[in-house]
């Protein structure tokens, strides 16, 4: 009996001369300022696997940073693409109306947590769709604060800049930012002090965010409050289900708009289709983008009708907001990604992903902690027991699994965390081929920076 064959395919050196030489007209073309965190050149890709310009074939563990729940090119989503090409490309939803654009607002609404009238609007970016989130807020309850978290990741606008963390990497020299924005810290488990359980962290949180609305903002000053049910750059930190709920009772007592950001842990990359399924109570308003179009530019932001309709007509939207190619491929993504077998799936996946992981941690005593929601993990590198963040060994870990064939990405407030985004259609036998390369990687790593992998006792 024949086993599976390998997807990793190695023809040169990774990234080869091909690509090499792309990315130098790319920097020599491209602005600096640019992320740029591999300098492979992709020619083509398929579910979780993609071939580069000089015939390697890699495993695609960051998955867009997200945006390909469905994997690359699925077949679905490209054959209502091609349908859709022929019909109309473009119309502009602010000078005509067209079908897949109703269908997906409708289909946005039935789908959107909460059992409560719903509206939405279509946008372009996650960016954007955290922005209109802002915007429709403040124009809802007439007041101007938004109240953020320390270690979220927002966008790049200017507004949703002022939102983000992480100043050195994303807003430095950007400024100045919108005031009345005010940020408190984001409840992560791993970082509790020494000696507080885990009920008595989430209580001495829920505690701090009641003082902070006395000491730093009035709560009935607040327009939203804005979380992500589970940090993406911040390094895949679920939101405790109790503190969730407190954020919930503080909106209801005050009048505030929540604000669930799903950009990247909504459709189904939780294993559930909203990753705030996990946590109970509903939003007011979510955020999603990424999944949504299967990696065609679109986003939405979808809630309490009342609070949608707030905003005076003309407020909202754009030019090529719910693009007809992009709604078309968002309706074929829907009726997957919402499908319980899709789910079921993601849910494996995230129990086969978290099983490695977790057997790699216990290999490896510098890995601090794994954490996430179903299949959207990461795990935490550091250097010692005080939990010292170790970013110099994510980064090597990220370059020897390139050089091995699979794609991975960092994350984390201290850049010290490696996040998994797979193509949740990923195989079982390609997950175990990229997480034996990963496991490869670390040790390599390890070595490289003079350190041996240990056994836990």
């Amino acid at each position: 009996m024949s086993s599976t064959p390998p997807s990793i395919l190695l023809r040169t050196a990774v990234p080869g001369p091909r690509s090499l030489e792309l990315a130098a007209r790319r920097d020599a073309a491209g602005a600096r300022g640019a992320s740029r965190l591999t300098d492979v050149a992709v020619a083509r890709a398929h579910g979780a696997v993609v071939e580069d310009v000089d015939g390697n074939r890699l495993i695609d563990l960051a998955g867009g940073i997200g945006a390909l729940a469905l994997g690359h090119t699925p077949d679905a989503v490209v054959a209502a693409i091609r349908r859709q090409a022929e019909e109309l490309v473009h119309m502009c939803g602010i000078v005509g109306t067209y079908e897949p654009q109703v269908r997906l607002l409708e289909r946005l609404c039935e789908l959107a947590p909460g059992d409560f009238p719903k509206k939405a609007v279509l946008l372009n970016s996650g960016a954007e769709a955290v922005e209109t989130c802002v915007k429709v807020a403040r124009a809802h309850t007439g007041r101007q604060a938004i109240v953020v978290f320390e270690g979220g990741y927002h966008g790049r606008t200017n507004m949703t800049l002022g939102m983000t963390s992480k100043y050195g990497l994303f807003k430095k020299g950007f400024g100045p930012f919108p005031s009345e924005i005010y940020r408190l810290p984001f409840p992560n488990l791993y970082r509790r002090p020494a000696g507080l359980s885990e009920e008595q962290y989430v209580d001495a949180a829920i505690q701090f965010l009641e003082r902070a609305m006395v000491a730093q903002i009035d709560p009935e000053a607040v327009a939203a409050f804005v979380v992500e049910p589970v940090q993406g750059e911040g390094g895949f930190v679920p939101l405790h289900p109790r503190y969730w709920r407190a954020l919930r009772d503080l909106a209801d007592r005050s009048g505030a708009v929540l604000v669930a950001d799903e950009v990247q842990s909504g459709m189904g990359r939780t294993g559930r289709l909203w990753a705030v399924e996990h946590l109970g109570a509903a939003p007011d308003l979510v955020a999603t983008a990424k999944s949504l179009g299967s990696g065609l530019p679109i986003a939405a932001v979808v809630g309490r009708a009342e609070v949608m309709d707030a905003p005076h007509p003309g407020g909202l939207g754009g030019t090529y907001s719910g693009n007809p190619l992009a709604c078309a491929a968002a309706l074929a993504t829907l009726e997957e990604i919402a499908s319980e077998g899709f789910l079921a799936r993601a849910r494996q996946v995230g129990d086969a992903l978290r099983a490695r992981l977790e057997d790699l941690a216990a290999r490896h005593p510098a890995i601090g902690d794994v954490r996430g929601l179903g299949p959207m993990l990461a795990i935490e590198f550091v250097k010692d027991e005080t939990k010292t963040p170790w970013p110099e060994l994510v980064l090597e870990v990220t370059k020897q699994a390139l050089a091995r064939g699979v794609i991975v990405i960092r994350a984390g407030l201290y850049a010290n965390c490696l996040r998994f985004l797979p193509p949740l259609t990923i195989t079982d036998a390609q997950l175990d081929e990229a997480l034996t390369v990963v496991g490869e990687a670390i040790a390599a790593a390890e070595r490289a920076l003079g350190k041996e992998s240990l056994t836990h006792a």
